[in-house]
This record gives C-alpha cells, sequence and structure tokens, in this order.
C-alpha cells in the first residue's frame, strides 16, 4: 500500500492529486492522511472530491473516506477502463484542476476515454485556465503520444461556476519521452481573449489590446483572438491566455483572469508580463507547465529533459511524490540562468 503524508512538503492538493494518479495506473492501494492540512480549509473541496470520486470511475475503485473535508483517504483502485466518464463539482471549483488528476490517468487506458465535467469553474483563481490546459497542456502531451481533444461547452467563473468542457483522450501504446533541450527562435505569439456576457463593456477587446500593446512596446508582435462568450447566462467572467511558440517545439504559456474590481486593462498586462518573463529567460517549459508532466515523463522508459526557470513549490512536491512512489529519479542541475530537470529510471 502506498502511504502519503499529505502535509509534506507543499502539503497542498497537488500531493492528493498526484497520489490518486499514481495509485490508479500502478493498480496499488492508497492511503493518504493529512490532506491539506496545513490550508485555511483543510481536507476535500468540492473539487478535491470530485476529482477522487471522477478517478475511482475509471479504475473501478473502492474508496473510504471521500468526504467533503475529509483529511484522510483510503482507495483500492482496479484495471483502468475507457468509455464515458461523467464528473460534476456542483461549485466553482476548478476543472483544470481536476483534469490534473485525471488525464495521467486516462493515458494508460487501454483505449478512449471521454471525460465530461460539469457544474465546475474553467477559469478560477489559483488554477490554470481551460485555455491553458487546452494550447499548452495539451499540445505537449501530444508530443509524448497523447492524443485528445477538448471541448468548452460553458465557461465558468466564481462565485457560481456552472462551466461544463468535454475532453476526449485516446492512449498511446508507448508514452515518449519529453526532450526539450533548446529554447529556438520565436515563430509566433499569439492568444485567446475570452469575455462572458460583457461584451457591452468590450472587456474581451480591452484585456487583448493591454496585452498587445505591452508587448509591442517590448518588441514582440502578438495577435490575440477575441471571443465574446454567451455560454454561461449566470455567471459572468473573463480571462486570457497568450502562448509562444518556437522552431524547436517549445510552448510557453500564461494567463490571467478578471475579478471583481478588477480592471480588464490590469488582466491583459498579467498575461503579457508573465509572457515576456518566461521569453526573456528562454525555458522550454514555463513555469506552471514544468510541474504538471512531472506525472507523464516520470512513466517513460526513455529519459526525459527540459529547462525551467525556478523551482516551484508544485514542483518540487511533484518530484519528490514521484521519487518517493515511483522507480525514477529526477536530476535537477544549473545551466546558466535556467534549472535542467531530468528524469531517469533508476535501473
Amino acid at each position: 500500500m502506498i502511504e502519503v503524508d499529505g502535509q509534506q512538503r507543499s502539503g497542498s492538493g497537488t500531493i492528493l492529486r498526484l497520489a490518486v494518479a499514481f495509485s490508479s495506473i500502478l493498480e496499488e492501494e492508497l492511503h493518504i492522511y493529512n490532506i491539506r492540512k496545513r490550508r485555511a480549509k483543510p481536507g476535500l473541496r468540492p473539487q478535491h472530491l470530485e476529482a477522487v470520486l471522477t478517478a475511482a470511475k475509471i479504475c473501478n475503485a473502492k474508496v473510504e473516506g471521500a468526504t467533503l473535508d475529509s483529511t484522510e483517504l483510503w482507495y483500492y483502485p482496479q484495471k483502468i477502463r475507457s468509455g464515458r466518464i461523467d464528473a460534476s463539482i456542483g461549485t466553482a471549483g476548478s476543472i483544470p484542476m481536476l483534469l490534473m488528476t485525471i488525464l495521467p490517468i486516462c493515458a494508460h487506458s487501454k483505449g478512449r476515454i471521454i471525460l465530461n465535467v460539469s457544474q465546475g469553474g474553467t477559469d478560477v483563481r489559483h488554477a490554470p485556465t481551460i485555455n491553458y490546459i487546452d494550447w499548452i497542456l495539451l499540445p505537449t502531451l501530444k508530443k509524448m503520444g497523447i492524443k485528445s481533444s477538448l471541448e468548452i461547452t460553458r465557461y465558468g467563473y466564481y462565485p457560481k461556476g456552472n462551466g461544463e468542457i468535454s475532453i476526449t483522450v485516446d492512449p498511446p501504446n508507448k508514452l515518449r519521452p519529453l526532450k526539450l533541450e533548446k529554447f529556438g527562435e520565436i515563430t509566433r505569439v499569439e492568444g485567446i481573449s475570452v469575455a462572458t456576457f460583457l461584451d457591452d463593456r468590450r472587456v474581451a477587446e480591452r484585456q487583448a489590446k493591454s496585452a498587445e500593446e505591452h508587448l509591442a512596446r517590448n518588441g514582440i508582435k502578438c495577435e490575440i483572438k477575441t471571443v465574446n462568450d454567451q455560454s454561461n447566462p449566470i455567471q459572468k467572467g473573463s480571462s486570457i491566455l497568450i502562448r509562444t511558440c518556437t522552431d524547436t517545439g517549445v510552448i510557453l504559456g500564461a494567463d490571467s483572469i478578471g475579478e471583481i474590481r478588477k480592471r480588464s486593462e490590469q488582466v491583459g498586462l498579467e498575461a503579457a508580463r508573465s509572457i515576456l518573463k518566461e521569453i526573456r529567460e528562454k525555458p522550454t517549459v514555463d513555469v506552471h507547465l514544468s510541474d504538471m508532466i512531472v506525472p507523464y515523463v516520470a512513466f517513460c522508459q526513455e529519459d526525459s529533459s527540459i529547462l525551467c526557470r525556478e523551482m516551484t513549490e508544485h514542483l518540487d512536491t511533484n518530484i519528490w511524490l514521484a521519487q518517493r512512489v515511483l522507480d525514477v529519479r529526477f536530476e535537477v542541475a544549473k545551466k546558466k540562468q535556467l534549472l535542467q530537470i531530468k528524469c531517469q529510471k533508476k535501473c
């Protein structure tokens, strides 16, 4: 049985998400305790609970302790199955964070999985936006052989949520390693600015213009698509995602979300400043993607290698848990102003 103390390292939900994913893939029982113990509201929040229950559906797992606010969980997985899976968060809890648990499991299925997630938040604080998943994470996973397509039925924002997505995942016969060791030359900088039921205030356009102008002042041409969305009549909101692509296959992303009393121009400026920082330091994965890919490279039979800007709390936590549970080791070395992270099998 895998034993995990949830208050180690970051003490965040990333430990729960990764532990459940590893347990499901390995078909090994999991006992995790002190779940999110250091958080203001410890234990399972709605998005964490639904992630566990959705993972259990995929691998026919028996679960004990799966209730709101629970800080201890027993998880008994069986074989991962294919087919259609439905999940519903019921709050503005992050749909992308639920996907952080489910996608690594889907990559080890024997066949196609179609996952529909409803009643959640697509673009909320302290989580990647749904367009980050679609524009950055999924194309990176495609390099590793994981084919997928994502459809956004409704955007969802805090506090009412009501967002809905559907994602189709076709697993590979064998995961390919991720080797991104050179930044290369930029081929394009682009983005998407979304505003739901805010077209009268031209929010999508203002976010995009602010980002484009800031990047232009720094010598970077960027074209951002604007979407005046009408999908969610009960919750207004907005977000922006900017992507940089290079001729070596690097895909970097930066996003930002709209909030009450936060000007649209500030939303666009935040995303522009973030992507500019990535561009200037020239990593091969951005500061958020670096921790997201850990559960994928950890299962490759060949070595993977990436360059990132810094060792974030989530990246440190994910590496720690992967090395603790799996037959894998990560080497971290300074390479000029960046960190080179190599993932290798122990044997």
